[in-house]
């Protein structure tokens, strides 16, 4: 015969009732056929032949019915497919008459195979006739993409790479947390993420907690307070200061008011009083930008109360080394070889002396391969007790790119990005404090102002 349809597969909503469903395509055996039930829920259940259907019209061109034991309940859908074996049965012996009608049949075979292939291909996700993407292939294994997310990378081409995290709010006993999930440790203050799945016990502080290993602390609350607070207390002091000399230009003011009254004894301090008179209007707008500085004094205050919840200038890291797919790679608190993305003018300290790191020295490297030094410290020997790399990330200048082994190279790392510092507000906070320094000294100028003001008062009385 000849194929005139591409048609291969046909669905149907079940009601509870109904049980035969038609199939308008050719199969050669009752087995070429495969059903499946779909729940309302999505999930599936392919169905086996003579235990829970049976079909008829094997041969015909025009197709048959499929007869299920049990209707397929309202919510649940039934599809029927015609997936063709790929083989080739057809044996042509030489010499022999032609069998045109066996010919025939495995064309039409080959032909629903095709079909077959192009239903399949039809659900899958294919770049267009146009795409740029060069490399369409990953080589991670199973460990390597586990609690990772499938993107693009920057050439367009598809990669692995880590999830961001999801903030779970407040830390709660008794509850399932995902890997990469965020959580507030309310008794610290401290922001935590979650490196292994797991439904939580016990209670805080997590550092003490019976899962402790299962979290990876991210946020430090009580160092990022200490500093903060600190320029906190030092733009504090200067604000107090600054209003000391604004209530002593005040106290001036009054003086000056009291001996205004004798002014008018004096014809020619009457003149030389409206000449500071004039004078005084031109000083008087030199107090208020003292006034504006104290507001903005104020202000930063808060900015930097603000910026002690969340900023951390040291943190600690531990590194082990796992072996995956027959290859050993740097773990980073728990996360196997992670990008990593530091902070300008942080200091981090790598805790390189679990037994696991042995012959496995952990060095950086900048962006063009070579070796970077620039501030790190290397203490002790790798795998031994109380051996550290400490690196302090430059503010500016050559960055650290990539981290890795210094004996089996860079397949044990990742790549390092640095971000510039939240504690860049906190220097333009502290501009304002400056300029209240350099505008207190106008506020002396006040006493004079208000003597002048006074005596022009008295005389013009």
């Amino acid at each position: 015969m000849t194929v005139s349809s591409a048609t291969n597969k046909v669905s149907y909503n079940g009601n509870g009732s109904t049980t035969v469903f038609a199939y308008g395509f050719k199969i050669f055996d009752e087995d070429d056929l495969t059903v499946i039930i779909r729940n309302a829920s999505g999930g599936e259940t392919t169905k086996t032949i003579t235990t829970h259907y049976t079909v008829s019209g094997v041969g015909a061109a025009s197709g048959g019915n499929v007869t299920m034991g049990t209707a397929p309940a309202s919510g649940e859908s039934l599809t029927i497919i015609r997936e063709q074996p790929l083989t080739q049965g057809l044996d042509l012996v030489p010499n022999d008459p032609f069998p045109a009608t066996l010919v025939e049949d495995t064309l039409d075979k080959i032909t629903f195979m095709v079909h077959q292939h192009e239903e399949t291909l039809n659900r899958t996700i294919k770049g267009s006739k146009t795409t740029t993407i060069t490399n369409p292939s990953f080589t991670e294994d199973a460990t390597a993409r586990a609690n990772k997310v499938f993107a693009f990378d920057a050439s367009g081409n598809i990669d692995i790479t880590q999830e961001i995290g999801v903030y779970k709010g407040n830390w709660g006993a008794g509850t399932t947390y995902a890997v990469r999930d965020l959580v507030k440790d309310t008794s610290t203050n401290n922001i935590f993420i979650a490196i292994t799945a797991h439904t939580s016990s016990g209670s805080q502080p997590l550092t003490t907690n019976t899962d402790s290993a299962k979290w990876a602390l991210i946020v430090d609350a009580a160092s990022a307070a200490t500093s903060a607070t600190a320029s906190a207390n030092s733009a504090t002091a200067s604000a107090n200061s600054a209003t000391a000399s604004a209530n002593s230009a005040t106290a001036s003011s009054n003086s000056a008011t009291s001996s205004a009254t004798q002014a008018t004894n004096s014809a020619n301090s009457a003149t030389a009083s409206a000449s500071s008179a004039t004078s005084a209007a031109a000083s008087a707008a030199v107090i208020s930008p003292v006034q504006s500085e104290i507001t903005t004094i104020s202000q930063s205050i808060a900015t930097l109360n603000g910026l002690a919840a969340i900023f951390s200038g040291t943190t600690s890291i531990t590194v082990t080394v796992v072996s995956s797919g027959g290859s050993n790679y740097f773990a980073i608190n728990g996360v196997t070889a992670p990008a990593l993305t530091l902070v300008q003018g942080h200091t981090y300290t790598f805790d390189v002396s679990d037994s696991s790191v042995s012959g496995h020295p952990l060095v950086f490297k900048d962006s063009g391969g070579s070796a970077y030094t620039t501030g790190v410290t290397t203490t002790g020997t790798a795998g031994s007790t109380g051996a550290t790399v400490v690196i302090v990330v430059p503010s500016s200048g050559t960055m650290p790119a990539r981290y890795a082994c210094s004996t089996h190279g860079n397949g044990m790392g990742n790549t390092i990005a640095t971000i510039d510092s939240d504690i860049k507000t906190v220097a333009d906070n502290d501009a304002n404090i400056t300029t209240v320094a350099s505008n207190i000294s106008t506020i002396s100028e006040k006493a004079t102002v208000d003597d002048s003001i006074a005596n022009a008062i008295a005389l013009g009385g």
